[in-house]
Order: C-alpha cells, then structure tokens, then sequence
C-alpha cells in the first residue's frame, strides 16, 4: 500500500481505552493545525466502534476550535439511541481537555425502498488530466511561505481537478468546480474503511468553492478560511479506490462565512455521497 494512505488508514484505527472513550493519532499535513477531515474520520470511526450490523447515512459536525496535530484526540461517544432500524451516536472530540468539534452521527440497517438519483456532471474523465500533487509543486516559488508547507504535503489520494485551481487562475468564475479523486492503493473490501476515508477526504477543496466568484488577494493580504461545520450522507455502496468525481457548488458567501455543497458520483454515474460545508472566509489587512 502506499505509505501515505497506509499512514491514514491507521490514523482512523482508533485505540480503545475503555467503553464509548477512544483515542486517536494526529499528523501534520502542513497547514496550522490538526486538518478537519482527520477529525470528522476520527470520529465517525468512534461512533462506528458502538455500533453493531448498522452502516452510518448521516453525520453533522461543528468544529469549535482548532486542534493541535502534535497531539493525540480523545473520542468520548454516547450511546443516544438505539431503535428498530436506527441507531444515533454523538461524539465529543478532545484535545487539551477541551472539544475542538461536536459530531452526531446517524446508522442504519439495510433495507428496500424507493430510488431514484440527479445525473452526473457531464466532464471530462481523469485520464489524462494533471495530478494535482504536480500542479502544486510547479507553484511553491510563488505562494507565500505559510502555503509551500501545504501544497508540498502529499495526500492519500489522487486528486485531478478539471478546472484550474484558483491559484492557477484567480480570475473571477462562477462558483463551480469537479475534482476526480482515488486512493493511491487498493483498500480491503471492509466497507468502514471506505467510509471513514471518503469522509477524510471530502474536507479537501469544498470550502475554497466559495473562493472562485471572487479575487482574493493571496500572498497580499491574510485571507483566513477554517471550516465551521460539516454534514455528509452516504447514499449508496462504493470503493474510494476507485475513481470518484466531486463536484463543488457554492449558492452563496457573506458576512465573513462562504457555504458550499458537494456531491460525489462513482465513476459510472452513481451518486454515492453528498456534502455540505460552511465556513470562515475573512481578508484581513
């Protein structure tokens, strides 16, 4: 396996340290602090550990304070419900005896139902689009130092975006954009794995959507953006080790916060999950 993804993939094993408390590892992945999708994984990965013959299909997060990646997560879970067909989870991640963020996760049993899904974008396939682990690297002589740390992080996944990223163009453009994404290896068929890492991954590149209508002046001014909160439904089964496109919406930014949606479709056109994001957008002078 790739030894990036292979760091992730233990990231999300959680040590229990006894009934409905668990703890996790942080890494830096070059920004200030503990990345965000490191967290909503974390935790998802808590709840999972309480629940028997159930999949999660929702979770709703708030991040409260910036964590400290030199530093270990402590997970307490509570048991809020357990029904018929579904069971709730709410889980309080800690770090320096303080919450950084809130999480209620929703599981369920399986079953039939009516169904029906919106069609996929109709973009461009990954192959032969740049990866954008090389894009960043062709930038790092003309971002500010604080962001040559992040672009020069490699992530757990592939990711090809089919628009230029905004520090390519900064143009103003209207408040769309599809990036495809996989893990780097093949993953084992252990469906959790797949879940907690798709929710790893959706953090990356949905709060900038907010950024596109707008020219920001990076590397001029301090343009501060953290996420606020985070919501995510799975819809049907998929393999993040296979290609899966996101595509990014923004309706609308104000008052220092931009709010952003996602919906991530399998490669042949199913819709697998759907996200929403708001966050901090401030320049300051």
């Amino acid at each position: 396996m790739n030894p990036v993804l292979a760091r992730v993939v233990e990231l999300l094993e959680l040590e229990r340290l006894e009934d409905n408390l668990f703890r996790g590892r942080s890494h830096d992945i070059g920004s200030p602090q503990v990345f965000g999708g490191q967290i909503l994984g974390q935790a998802l990965s808590a709840a999972h550990r309480t629940v028997d013959d159930r999949a999660p299909h929702s979770l709703h997060a708030y991040f409260l304070r910036p964590g400290d990646f030199n530093r270990p997560v402590v997970y307490q879970v509570e048991r809020s419900r357990d029904g018929r067909s579904y069971s709730n989870r709410r889980v309080v991640a800690l770090q320096h005896g303080r919450p950084i963020l809130n999480l209620a996760a929703s599981f369920k049993r399986a079953e039939d139902g009516p169904s029906h899904q919106i069609d996929m974008p109709d973009v461009e396939g990954p192959d032969g689009l740049s990866e954008l682990v090389d894009i960043n690297r062709s930038m790092l002589d003309r971002v500010p130092e604080k962001m040559r740390r992040f672009l020069a992080h490699e992530p757990p996944f592939e990711f090809r975006p089919v628009e230029p990223p905004k520090l390519i163009d900064p143009s103003e453009r209207p408040p769309r954009k599809h990036l495809w994404m996989r893990a780097w290896s093949r993953l084992p068929d252990d469906p959790e794995i797949h879940r907690t890492l798709l929710t790893y991954v959706s953090d990356y590149e949905l709060l900038g959507t907010a950024t596109l209508p707008h020219r920001l002046p990076f590397g001029e001014k301090t343009v501060q953006m953290a996420s606020l909160d985070h919501g995510m439904w799975f819809h049907r089964p998929f393999r993040v080790d296979d290609w899966l496109l996101y595509a990014f919406d923004s309706p609308s930014s104000g008052d220092g916060r931009g709010f952003n949606r996602g919906q991530i479709f399998a490669r042949d056109g199913t819709l697998v999950a759907s996200t929403v994001q708001e966050g901090v957008i401030r320049v300051w002078e």
